[in-house]
């Protein structure tokens, strides 16, 4: 997603868990309802978020994701996410978000392609090394994912 020459919209209308923060946390601009509302749950079962955390951290802030990181059992509301930056607008609807989606992409049509190209570039400075940060995280996931503690944990979603 960062790599991608377009803007990426996001369009978040309920419960977004783990994976799903960190794919809205790469959008470039990213939208909810007031139903939306995020956590990182990996805790909970012996690992932690460390694939999304560099999005999660880049879009939210070090203290916003360290606070959902650790706090594992809740769901912070879509008003919280946008004071924190994820969200750049939240909706009374799932019917309102759709048309501002749709606004949104119909506006941004109306760019100079190069011009989006180049702001991407600065969006996400600082991110040249993600393809190997990515995988080094991988791997500790990976892990973690195989120790006693986790296969452990996982049993009881059987």
């Amino acid at each position: 997603m960062r790599k991608c020459p377009k803007f990426i919209i996001g369009r978040i209308q309920g419960k977004t868990v783990g994976g799903g923060v960190g794919l809205a946390a790469s959008t470039d601009y990213c939208m909810a309802t007031k139903f939306a509302a995020i956590k990182l749950s990996e805790l909970n079962i012996g690992i932690g978020p460390f694939v999304v955390g560099p999005a999660i951290e880049r879009k939210m802030g070090l203290s916003a994701m360290s606070q959902i990181a650790i706090d594992a059992n809740t769901f912070y509301s879509a008003e919280w996410a946008k004071e924190k930056g994820l969200f750049t607008q939240v909706y009374e609807s799932t019917e309102a978000l759709d048309d501002a989606v749709k606004a949104t992409a119909e506006h941004l049509c109306t760019y100079n392609t190069e011009a989006m190209l180049e702001m991407k570039r600065v969006f996400w400075s600082g991110t040249d090394d993600w393809d190997q940060l990515l995988a080094e995280r991988a791997k500790t996931s990976g892990r973690l994912v195989l120790s006693a503690f986790t296969k452990e944990k996982l049993k009881g979603f059987k």
